[in-house]
C-alpha cells in the first residue's frame, strides 16, 4: 500500500467530507493581542513554534521558560527570546528565510490553547532584547511575530489525550529514556549508554544557562 497514492488535492474535496466550519470558528480570530490573549501568553511557560524553510520543509520546536518569558510588545507584536540550544538554528534559519511562524501556547493543566500566526523576523536589536525576560543567559536574538491570526483552540485534543492526567502517563520503563533515544539516533558505536546519560546530566546541570 502506498499511502500517498490517492491524496486529496483541493479544499473542495475536503469540504465534501467535512462540510463548512461554523461561523464562530472563524469569528473567534481577533487578529490582535488583546487583554485575553496577553493574559494567556503571560501564563504560558511553553510555546511550540512552527516554521518552514524555502524548500517547503517544516519544523516545530518547543520553547520554554518561566511564565511570561514570551513578551507582548504591543497589541500587534510579541517576542520570544533565544535560549541556550544545540546551535542547529532550525527555527531561526527558517524564519530568516521565509519570514513567517506559527505559535501554539500551552498552559499546564489548561486544555484550551492559544494560536498566534503571522509574519516573523529574527532580531538582535538591543532595544528589543532589553525588553525581554532572559531564559538562562541573555538572549543573542529574539523571534518577533506580528499577530495576523490570534485565536483560542478548542480543548478536544487535550481532553481526548488526557495529557495533564498523571494516571494516564506511561511508566518510565515502558518508554525509551532520553539517553536511550539519543544514543540510538546518534549511531555512534564508540558511545555507551553511560556516556550519554553522563553527558545529558552534565548538560542540564552546567549548560542550561
Amino acid at each position: 500500500m502506498d499511502p500517498f497514492a490517492a491524496p486529496l488535492r483541493t479544499e473542495g474535496q475536503l469540504r465534501e467530507l467535512y462540510g463548512d466550519a461554523a461561523e464562530r470558528a472563524w469569528r473567534k480570530d481577533v487578529g490582535r493581542l488583546d487583554e485575553i490573549a496577553a493574559a494567556l501568553i503571560g501564563a504560558a511557560p511553553m510555546v511550540l513554534v512552527a516554521s518552514h524553510g524555502p524548500d517547503g520543509r517544516t519544523d516545530v520546536t518547543p520553547r520554554g521558560g518561566p511564565p511570561g518569558f514570551v513578551t507582548v510588545l504591543d497589541e500587534h507584536h510579541l517576542a520570544i527570546p533565544d535560549a541556550t540550544g544545540n546551535k542547529r538554528l532550525d527555527t531561526l534559519r527558517n524564519v530568516v528565510a521565509t519570514g513567517r511562524a506559527g505559535l501554539l501556547f500551552l498552559i499546564p493543566g489548561r486544555d484550551q490553547t492559544l494560536r498566534v500566526n503571522g509574519p516573523a523576523c529574527v532580531t538582535a536589536a538591543p532595544d528589543v532584547l532589553a525588553a525581554l525576560t532572559p531564559v538562562g543567559k541573555a538572549p543573542v536574538t529574539a523571534i518577533v511575530v506580528r499577530a495576523e491570526e490570534v485565536f483560542t483552540h478548542c480543548p478536544k485534543a487535550f481532553v481526548r489525550s488526557r495529557l495533564w492526567d498523571p494516571a494516564t502517563w506511561p511508566a518510565a520503563a515502558d518508554v525509551p529514556s532520553p539517553a536511550e533515544a539519543t544514543l540510538a539516533h546518534l549511531r555512534d558505536p564508540t558511545r555507551t549508554l553511560a556516556d550519554e546519560e553522563r553527558y545529558q546530566a552534565e548538560a542540564l546541570t552546567h549548560r542550561l544557562r
